[in-house]
């Protein structure tokens, strides 16, 4: 049986990736918007319903699917980031990093040493990844399990580049909704706006000269269209409330 493919690999190919955004703690929904045809999925416990037991076996019902999963964390909480991978996670977000020693911190807790210093506990994340070897695990997960960094503020638009140059630091992560709500200074909520725009456009731009992925949330189709000519590799789009209401909506004015 061969290997599940890796957000790692995902990324390595050409254009956009879009994930499945779940807040929904049944593993269920994660499984049917793995295989309605998302490149992968992404369990939301910042803003979403997700707490632990839900994420461990949302994890294990999309790997049922063959698609990689992505956990986005409550604010500051690191332990859970090294527990996300530790129940079989590809990748975690980490919402309001704000400095280089945030960034610092969420690197720490997602990175074996050299890098960093993850706790040893690998064993569901071995079996639902395809690892039957400690040592090969060992060698493989500071390059297969990625720390995305979500950039939302001013304070993290200004040290952007400390951010991305922090060892262990994969990919940032863009809001255009809370971007256009802080850049403001509570003033709008405008996550298409030509600043909020203009903002995405320069991260992407500095993830990509750092070598690093740039991915923001997608508010409709129109907008991934425009993320996509801003140069963003993954992009969530939508929601899986969302989901189930158009296809019912869908359905019903075919029907009335």
């Amino acid at each position: 049986m061969a290997a599940p493919i890796t957000l790692a690999d995902q990324l390595q190919a050409d254009g956009p990736l879009y994930t499945a955004w779940v807040g929904i703690p049944d593993p269920l929904v994660a499984e049917m918007c793995a295989r309605a045809g998302f490149d992968n999925v992404t369990l939301d416990m910042q803003h979403g319903f997700q707490d632990y037991a839900s994420v461990m076996r949302g994890i294990a019902a999309v790997k049922l699917a063959q698609k990689p999963v992505i956990v986005r964390v409550p604010v500051g909480d690191f332990s859970m980031a090294s527990r996300a991978l530790d129940a079989g996670a590809d990748a975690v977000i980490a919402p309001m990093i704000n400095s280089a020693q945030d960034a610092h911190d969420f690197a720490e807790s997602m990175k074996f040493p050299p890098v960093g210093g993850r706790s040893w506990g690998p064993p569901r994340a071995m079996m639902l990844n395809g690892y039957t070897d400690l040592n090969t695990y060992l060698a493989e997960a500071n390059n297969t399990t990625l720390a995305i960094a979500m950039v939302e503020t001013p304070q993290a638009i200004a040290v952007a580049d400390d951010i991305l140059s922090t060892p262990g630091i994969d990919g940032i992560f863009m809001g255009p909704s809370d971007l256009s709500v802080t850049l403001s200074q509570g003033s709008q909520y405008a996550p298409r706006g030509e600043e909020t725009n203009e903002t995405i456009q320069m991260l992407a731009a500095k993830a990509h000269d750092a070598g690093k992925f740039a991915a923001s949330f997608a508010l409709s189709p129109d907008h991934a269209k425009d993320l996509a000519g801003f140069g963003i590799d993954l992009m969530a789009l939508g929601t899986d409330s969302g989901y189930i209401k158009l296809g019912a909506e869908t359905l019903l004015s075919q029907v009335r």
